[in-house]
């Protein structure tokens, strides 16, 4: 048996090494898409397109605490990535341990909180009229499992710092495949509603979390820990939470951003608008899945290789994911442009929503060719350590930028000014991401 070794990321051509860590990370990332596309599709069909907007509302909740652990574990990975390249193994295995201590601590701590707000916090991200109770169903069954996910979000980036992107890409499909089976059993044959929607989700956490158990268990890891390791170590936690904090950050954005728009949208088009919004953020999580995972394969490169001082091969992976990024990110720009009508019809009978979301999904998706540039230059400063440069970087088009524009456009354009603000804050982040990453490319990897 081939003893785990994670030293071919220093190794290999960069072309196929980037193809071979990019693809499982792609189709892992499309897996999981694939999941909440359907999801949103069985929910829409079997259920109604309320069901949607609810999903819609309890979203940015769970997905901020799961991404406290995938904080965490992208934090922890980018350490872990370069103290492998340094042949440090023991800080490596200190890390890893530190990243189950924090997960568990601080999302378990979050899941009591989300419980005893809970007839605040859903008003609070849009679930009003209608959508309220299928709201408070299902984000208190899916809350349960937050947890867990927490949890395999950790351990999946750890796994991809690893080098073994094939088993990152398991520990995305077992859930997802898991959940379209529970979401027929639960709601079509046991006609359990939101609840089976929701413990259809639960479930699925559960069985990803047993996979990446597994994983740490067996002798496919590198990072055998022990008790000792579990015990937090200031620097460590230091240097984690730094680092984790620019993706802490970014997902937390995404939260705001969700409860901007379902509140903005709420009271310009009511349930309607909420229900088109739903579903193209749908689509910007399925769509995007080769750019994202592109980003993902990128990560673990860049890290072992600035610490391993190869910046040759730093550049020429940057470099190639940019274009074959930017290549995926046009094709996906013009099936949109193409059939966003099509599309909508895939989710729901609603004319009303049929009627509203290909516009707004056009607007959203306007300037989605050049993104690969702000994604991949935000993810270099993370993947070698620069958690300052990093963060704001991340936070530029779904924060820094997007935030005012959503305040502001709505006031003179209505309910468009809200799509509006998607394309320009796209174009003004890679702009500047741009400028920034070129500076540092000619200054730092000499």
């Amino acid at each position: 048996m081939n003893k785990p070794n994670s030293s071919n990321l220093g190794i290999e051509p960069i072309s196929k090494l980037l193809f071979k860590q990019a693809l499982p990370a792609s189709i892992g990332i499309l897996v999981m898409s694939l999941n909440i596309l359907i999801d949103t599709i069985f929910v829409g069909q079997w259920i109604g397109s309320i069901a949607i907007a609810a999903i819609n509302v309890v979203l940015p909740v769970s997905f901020f605490i799961a991404a406290l652990g995938m904080a965490i574990g992208i934090g922890g990975s980018s350490i872990i990535s370069r103290s492998l390249g340094s042949d440090n193994i023991q800080k490596a295995r200190y890390t890893f341990a530190n990243q189950i201590t924090l997960t568990i601590l601080i999302t378990v701590s979050f899941v009591f909180l989300g419980l005893y707000f809970i007839e605040s916090i859903i008003p609070l991200f849009g679930g009003k009229g209608g959508i309220y109770e299928p709201s408070k169903i299902y984000y208190t069954i899916v809350l349960y499992g937050v947890p867990f996910l927490a949890l395999s979000m950790m351990g999946n980036s750890v796994i991809r710092a690893e080098g073994k992107p094939k088993f990152a890409m398991y520990a995305l499909m077992i859930p997802s495949i898991g959940n379209i089976v529970l979401d027929i059993v639960f709601i079509k044959y046991l006609n359990m509603g939101m609840a089976g929607a929701a413990w259809a989700t639960t479930g699925s956490y559960i069985l990803c979390f047993i996979f990446i158990f597994w994983f740490f268990s067996s002798d496919k890891s590198e990072l055998k820990i022990k008790i000792h390791h579990l015990y937090l170590k200031k620097l460590i936690v230091k240097e984690i939470t730094s680092l984790g904090s620019i993706t802490l950050a970014r997902q937390a954005t995404v939260s705001i951003t969700y409860l901007l728009m379902n509140n903005i949208l709420y009271n310009y088009g009511g349930e309607v608008s909420v229900t088109a919004y739903a579903i193209v953020g749908r689509m910007m999580m399925f769509s995007l899945f080769p750019v994202y995972g592109i980003t993902q394969g990128f990560l673990p490169i860049a890290g072992y290789n600035f610490g391993a001082k190869n910046f040759e091969r730093v550049k020429e992976v940057i470099s190639l994911a940019i274009k074959y990024a930017s290549f995926f990110a046009t094709l996906v720009f013009l099936i949109l442009m193409i059939f966003p009508e099509e599309i909508t019809k895939v989710f729901t009978s609603d004319t009303d929503v049929i009627r509203e979301t290909p516009a707004a999904m056009r607007w959203v998706f306007l300037a989605t060719p050049i993104i690969a540039i702000q994604l991949i230059g935000a993810a270099y400063f993370q993947g070698i350590g620069k958690a300052k440069i990093g963060l704001i970087l991340a936070l530029l088009r779904q924060g820094i930028l997007f935030v005012p524009l959503i305040l502001i456009l709505p006031l003179f354009y209505g309910e468009m000014g809200a799509w509006m603000s998607f394309p320009i804050s796209d174009l003004l982040a890679t702009i500047i991401t741009g400028v920034v990453l070129t500076r540092e490319v000619k200054k730092r990897l000499v």
